[in-house]
């Protein structure tokens, strides 16, 4: 990306638009229609607002600018992957299946983050990849505030999901806060439930992850959790 203020921003709270001026935004189970989207991102750089199709054809309001690319449709019935063509690297943006309360889709979980690597890597072969969203996974016990009482017992925490991102580290996935910020604890999701946000009993989970090559374009890594409106908090990356 040219501008030397590139920002881009997932689950992002529609008012940070405006001080933050983000050159693209990725947001998940937006409650707005599509016209009413594109009109609270006004305040910010981009310029187009693209869905992700559920079953979908019809590709209205994509980016006149950019190529989509979309995952393998044995995959992709939910709409949990958009990946957008830049000059110099693939933008792709997901929400990863969650395990759920009682782990029925583990399995599945396990298959997606395998499908989802391959298709990564395919796109790695032409160019980086910037890949941000939600991951429904804290990778480490830093991750988290509660990492003894959740591990192997909850959604999120299981031995299984976070080998399925110790698979993306390997395959040279870099998670661009932790390597930038190795011992803060920031969280950017917190249960409803209990005051967990009062308490700040959160996790991390939402994360942006870019190919090893691509890592010195990232000049920081951040988490605004500061910013109310969901259970989820902006996170996002600044690039040169």
């Amino acid at each position: 990306m040219s501008t030397a203020y590139a920002q881009l921003l997932a689950k992002a709270s529609f008012p940070i638009c405006k001080p933050k001026h983000p050159t693209s935004f990725a947001c998940k189970k937006p409650k707005l229609l599509q016209s009413k989207l594109q009109q609270q991102l006004s305040h910010s750089r981009a310029t187009k607002c693209t869905p992700i199709p559920q079953r979908e054809k019809d590709t209205q309001g994509q980016p006149s600018s950019l190529k989509l690319r979309p995952f393998p449709s044995d995959h992709d019935a939910e709409g949990r992957v958009i990946c957008a063509e830049f000059d110099h690297f693939y933008l792709v943006t997901v929400y990863v299946p969650n395990s759920g309360s009682e782990l029925l889709r583990l399995g599945y979980r396990q298959t997606w983050d395998a499908a989802f690597l391959s298709y990564l890597q395919n796109l790695e072969r032409q160019k980086p990849v910037v890949v941000c969203g939600d991951f429904n996974v804290a990778h480490q016990a830093i991750d988290l505030a509660r990492p003894k009482e959740n591990y192997n017992k909850a959604a999120g925490y299981m031995q299984e999901e976070i080998d399925g991102m110790n698979a993306f580290a390997a395959a040279g996935l870099l998670d661009t806060f932790r390597t930038m910020h190795p011992d803060q604890v920031k969280y950017s999701w917190w249960s409803y439930r209990a005051g967990a946000r009062e308490k700040n009993v959160g996790w991390r989970i939402d994360y942006f992850l870019v190919s090893k090559v691509f890592l010195p374009q990232v000049k920081e890594a951040f988490i605004l959790n500061d910013v109310f409106g969901s259970d989820h908090c902006p996170v996002g990356v600044v690039l040169a």
